[in-house]
């Protein structure tokens, strides 16, 4: 049938939100050979115009455009085919299918479209809420099939993202996009929640935040996520690196977890937060004489001597300081003058005098494995730490950092990762332990042992970001959070108190327990 151009209006529901990129190249076929195919329409009922039926709307743009320049009388009319009106769902999935089929429909003109379709056969089926199911099947009846995860995710694309990154999405953010920032956010949503940073609502509005800062045609998905990691970081005031472990364990479905000590018979047992209460104080039993001219006396190490043992004689001894580390390091950040206290540091005992049986290699070396564990974890190196619970410093490291995240991370938080690796390999001894005594602990495919048994340093310092020591605190001293610092220093502390009870019983840490 033939109609005046003035007679058919485009579909005002066209899934297209944008221009045609083919609009010139139609326009000039149209221009050449008049149309190709007629244009399907239909009528709505009661009304007197017509509408296009099923794609057409940039031919019919374009017959408008070239009256309105030419007033030739062959774009005046238009020949048509008419097809019955059923229901508007059934147009407007007429329309996307077209549209799908010549291509270049985005991502979030699909995903409207489908709401809207879902929309009307609500209301024309006078139903509430159709579920997926319904939904898809509905869909697939009418010629345009999809899975439900799909579904799922173009309703995600349109009821979250389209309010807080428009720009993003209608520049072409595709369907692969769309799945990682879902991950993202759920992955996100779990740790905070873990964290207990507060509830949904305030996690959404730091998600909307971060997506609207970031919103732009040339969307980057990774500078959400840095974001994310930080803001999570800062809330929950932890390390970083130990959000970025936690978001890859999350997205990939992994538990991260520290596996418990190895069990030792020998091992002394306590709580598990005894690494979180403040040192006890250190008492020691000072003998009551001393012979000078006892061979027993200049052959044997005393006890250890506080500095304030005068003050302690007749006390009862804390259980747990004779049996634990107990001169943990504590900075007060009240403090304001430069005296240590006896009880957090204490001085060196007289000339003679060394490390006594307040603290056994077994417990020092679990104190060691857990505080590199910790260490490790919060820092992005979780996998890397093996347990030694009879054996050199109590720890080693089983390979290097995994070097897809030199890729992966800015500069500062490499050094970072970086540097904590190397200050673990100093507190394992890793480059000066007999290369017997680690190799058997370290896997076949690992770079380090591979380096360690060939004896080529350059292979290592190649696969571990080596920085100027002179950096060390500029670069992690002063970045690290205090709970880190703390681990840190401890480490160290445990580290020199293995050795000099080693030196004091004149045992090798490599050979014996």
């Amino acid at each position: 049938m033939m109609l005046p151009l003035d007679s058919i209006h485009p579909y005002e529901r066209n899934p297209r939100q944008g221009t045609n990129p083919e609009s010139d190249r139609i326009k000039a076929s149209i221009r050449a050979t008049g149309l190709d195919q007629p244009l399907t329409i239909t009528q709505r009922p009661g009304a007197k115009d017509y509408i296009v039926h099923s794609g057409g709307n940039t031919r019919l743009r374009v017959l408008n455009s070239l009256y309105k320049e030419t007033g030739e009388d062959r774009y005046a009319t238009v020949t048509c085919l008419f097809k019955p009106w059923r229901c508007e769902s059934e147009v407007l999935l007429a329309h996307l299918r077209e549209n799908d089929l010549r291509g270049g429909l985005t991502f979030i003109d699909k995903a409207r479209a489908i709401l809207d379709i879902k929309a009307l056969l609500e209301a024309e089926c006078d139903s509430e809420a159709l579920t997926l199911g319904r939904l898809q099947s509905a869909l697939q009846q009418g010629g345009y099939a999809l899975s439900r995860s799909l579904i799922s995710r173009m309703g995600y694309a349109v009821q979250t993202l389209l309010p807080l990154i428009p720009q993003a999405l209608h520049a072409g953010l595709g369907r692969p996009q769309v799945q990682k920032i879902r991950a993202l956010e759920r992955a996100a949503r779990q740790i905070w929640q873990s964290h207990e940073l507060g509830g949904d609502t305030t996690f959404d509005a730091v998600f909307a935040a971060l997506c609207q800062r970031y919103d732009d045609p040339d969307w980057d998905t990774g500078l959400l996520r840095n974001a994310l990691e930080s803001e999570i970081a800062e809330q929950a005031d932890v390390s970083v690196h130990l959000i970025r472990v936690e978001l890859d364990a999350q997205i990939e479905g992994r538990a991260m977890t520290i596996p418990p000590p190895q069990d030792d018979p020998g091992a002394i047992r306590e709580d598990s937060d005894w690494l979180e209460r403040p040192p006890a104080d250190i008492v020691c039993n000072r003998p009551e004489s001393i012979d000078p001219e006892s061979d027993h006396t200049h052959n044997q190490p005393s006890a250890d001597v506080s500095p304030d043992s005068k003050h302690s004689e007749g006390r009862d001894i804390d259980p747990v300081s004779e049996t634990l580390p107990d001169n943990e390091v504590d900075i007060n950040p009240a403090s304001t003058d430069f005296e240590c206290p006896a009880a957090t540091i204490p001085d060196e005992g007289p000339a003679g005098v060394g490390v006594s049986g307040a603290a056994d290699l077994k417990s020092l070396r679990a104190r060691a494995w857990t505080l590199a564990s910790r260490l490790a974890q919060r820092n992005g190196l979780n996998d890397l730490v093996v347990s030694l619970p009879s054996q050199g410093l109590g720890f080693t490291l089983r390979d290097v950092p995994d070097p897809a995240l030199a890729d992966q991370l800015d500069e500062t938080t490499l050094s970072q990762l970086s540097l904590v690796w190397w200050q673990l390999a100093a507190c394992a001894e890793l480059t000066v332990v007999p290369v017997s005594a680690i190799v058997p602990h370290l896997p076949t495919e690992s770079v380090l042992r591979q380096a360690l048994e060939q004896q080529d340093m350059a292979r290592l310092f190649d696969s571990v970001w080596t920085l100027d020591p002179g950096q060390t605190g500029y670069l992690l001293w002063r970045r690290l959070g205090e709970r880190d610092w703390m681990d840190l220093l401890n480490l160290m502390d445990c580290y020199r108190r293995m050795h000099r009870l080693a030196e004091e019983r004149q045992l090798d840490l490599w050979t014996q327990s």
